[in-house]
């Protein structure tokens, strides 16, 4: 009777560990995150420290990648059956991954909605739904090398029109000899980005984020894309060869007078220069404008916790959490942050409010299934104007938007 016992007694013992165990088994979660750029930075270690601290058994493998290969990576990954659980990476990658099916869209409450700034979410908005959490935000301005411009007989004041931001470079190229305008050309994505900075502010568009519909080809982008051409006049020797990185360097040498760049430009610039950020001036057809360009935190589909990576993404880009990252990256308030935070670090400022007034009247990188394959016509299109091939605006434009239907 007591052999019985004994035996009952450990067989439920067995049977308790087992279940013990099997539930341990379950809670231990490994989450794979994939973070574009080569560095976690702290404000984001602070968020994925304090998740793993309030949920035990669940461990965050943070896979730091150079921008070069970290999207293609993430999606190569997902394709083959082997997602990983989340990544941060462009906005631009989300329709593709969405319209394959290897991402599940975010649920975005209205409240919530209400945080964000102006044109945000269409960033990451396809197909009736959001992709990804926004993560990272900028806009940008047209800064200018105050000591070049007077040194040429101007007064150093932001130009409102392209024709007054020509007249100026032309201004300084002819009574310094040296480039105006800093232009960007080369085969790199920053090409693209430069051009809708225009193109925004002429009032233009790529497609049409609601209805998916091309919008490229409009008397907007074949003045934006004019203007390009002529602005190669005033500019430095050779715009293909040089990405916006660039050009800063050239605008450290004070060998071009202005160029477009992000709020993080200003504390790039050599100290000894004397210079000014203003808004990108306005096209003929438009009024100040910028490209809205975010990066995002995106969930893969087919890992078995989706509901925690879920959690994780959320955390990361909640009230709180974001705006630590975007004060201390220096980056343009990605939320309207004066209404839950007190005196937020743009606010009261100057050189802030050049970068947050622009944003009502700015637009989203457009959104194609294929990104790469939309810059590529986009940086041949502008290629085509600055060095004098390919046709007229008008005949460039056209042939650009027609080819882009292929990737919407």
């Amino acid at each position: 009777m007591n052999i019985m016992k004994k035996t009952q007694r450990f067989t439920l013992i067995g049977a308790g560990l087992f279940l013990l165990t099997g539930l341990i088994q379950v809670q231990a979660q490994e989450l794979k995150f994939i973070m574009c750029g080569g560095e976690v930075r702290a404000a984001d270690q602070k968020v994925i420290d304090a998740f793993k601290a309030s949920h035990p058994g669940v461990k965050v493998d943070m896979q730091a990648v150079p921008w070069g290969t970290c999207q293609d990576k993430s999606m190569t990954l997902a394709a083959a059956g082997d997602p990983v659980s989340l990544a941060y990476m462009g906005s631009r990658t989300l329709k593709r991954l969405g319209k394959n099916n290897l991402i599940v869209p975010v649920t975005i409450p209205e409240k919530d909605q209400e945080k964000y700034q102006p044109g945000i979410l269409k960033t990451v908005s396809s197909m009736g739904k959001f992709w990804g959490f926004p993560h990272a935000f900028s806009t940008k301005a047209l800064f200018i090398n105050c000591g070049m411009i007077e040194k040429a007989g101007m007064q150093c004041v932001g130009p409102h029109t392209w024709e007054g931001m020509y007249q100026m470079a032309k201004t300084v190229k002819d009574k310094l000899g040296v480039a105006g305008v800093g232009l960007v050309a080369k085969d790199f994505d920053n090409t693209m980005h430069q051009f809708l900075n225009y193109l925004y502010s002429n009032g233009g568009q790529v497609i049409d984020p609601d209805t998916n519909k091309v919008t490229l080809n409009s008397p907007q982008t074949v003045e934006t894309l004019e203007f390009y051409g002529k602005l190669a006049s005033v500019a430095q020797e050779g715009p293909t060869a040089f990405e916006r990185s660039q050009v800063k360097d050239l605008f450290n040498d004070e060998k071009v007078a202005m160029y477009i760049d992000g709020p993080w430009g200003g504390g790039q610039h050599k100290k000894t220069l004397k210079t000014i950020a203003v808004p990108i001036p306005a096209g003929p057809s438009g009024n100040n404008g910028t490209l809205l360009i975010t990066d995002s935190i995106a969930v893969f589909k087919g890992t078995g916790h989706e509901d925690v990576a879920m959690e994780l993404a959320r955390a990361l880009s909640s009230g709180n959490a974001q705006y630590e990252l975007d004060s201390s990256w220096g980056l343009t308030p990605i939320m309207k942050y004066e209404t839950f935070i007190d005196n937020p670090y743009y606010v009261n400022s100057s050189y802030w409010k050049v970068f947050v007034d622009s944003i009502g009247s700015g637009g989203p990188e457009p959104m194609f299934l294929e990104y790469k394959s939309v810059e590529s016509l986009m940086n041949n299109m502008i290629q085509g104007i600055v060095m004098g091939e390919g046709g007229s605006a008008a005949d460039l434009v056209a042939t650009a938007a027609a080819e882009l239907e292929e990737f919407k």
